[in-house]
């Protein structure tokens, strides 16, 4: 693959870090000044929390320059194409959505230690959900000795949560079972622990919603009821920026050697 000239926009850790892997590989890399003359452009993650004007960001772009970014939604990519760019996602790639449930893990836990009087052995432990962020998630809950239950809607997760060693939940029992446990992960983007369903938790509860906003937590309901609840979206670039940033120029370089290929 030919030395490719980088521009890399935003000014979090994350994107930092990337700035700085993509440098000591040796590639050019610069910021918003070095759009107009980039043939790789690396925008925030996730793109819409960015509040970029990306028509007039485009626009400074040569014609064929690859964009890659976060989260990309339809009216993006629309935005995109008539700009003659190509814009891609780094997020739809397995991969990297792996490699980013790692430092989200950590920063749960990390969450969890700080904020709550108790420690995690012997904690009854609610997970929503049963995806890459859940497993790691339980897996790393019960190395400290926490007793994991996984609330899944699908057979074969509950089934997978089983034979891991958890217990495991339907989904639509929540509200049946939820008085049982000290801690609730939320990480399914849908309105699991609405209003109703917080009147089920107990008092000493502690509620962590791992989605990006609106998320899975009514946490004004929660709270009004005296139940602590936190929505930490977003973690791999707040509590592990280097390695969040490594990850995702990595997925960048990997995604342009197989377009080279």
């Amino acid at each position: 693959m030919e030395e490719k000239r980088f521009a890399v926009i935003g000014t979090d850790g994350r994107q930092r870090a990337a700035a700085a892997y993509l440098a000591r590989l040796g590639y050019p890399v610069a910021g918003e000044e070095g759009l107009v003359s980039a043939d790789v452009v690396l925008l925030p993650t996730p793109l819409a929390a960015a509040k970029l004007s990306l028509p007039q960001l485009l626009a400074q772009l040569r014609p064929g320059t690859m964009v890659f970014a976060g989260a990309v939604k339809e009216r993006e990519q629309a935005i995109a194409a008539a700009a003659g760019v190509q814009l891609f996602d780094c997020l739809a790639r397995e991969e990297l959505a792996i490699l980013n449930a790692i430092p989200t893990c950590e920063g749960a836990i990390e969450i969890l230690l700080h904020e709550r009087d108790q420690t995690l052995w012997n904690s009854r432990v609610l997970i929503l959900g049963f995806g890459r962020i859940a497993k790691l998630l339980a897996q790393r809950l019960a190395g400290f000795g926490a007793l994991v239950t996984a609330a899944a809607r699908r057979p074969d997760a509950r089934a997978l949560a089983l034979a891991l060693g958890y217990r495991a939940l339907e989904i639509d029992r929540l509200r049946q079972t939820a008085s049982e446990y000290e801690i609730l992960v939320n990480t399914v983007p849908a309105p699991l622990i609405d209003r109703e369903t917080a009147g089920f938790l107990r008092q000493d509860a502690f509620v962590l919603d791992l989605t990006s906003a609106p998320g899975g937590v009514d946490l004004d309901a929660a709270q009004q009821r005296g139940i602590r609840a936190l929505r930490a979206g977003g973690l791999p670039a707040k509590c592990a920026p280097k390695t969040a940033g490594r990850f995702l120029a990595q997925t960048v370089l990997k995604m342009m050697e197989e377009m080279d290929r």
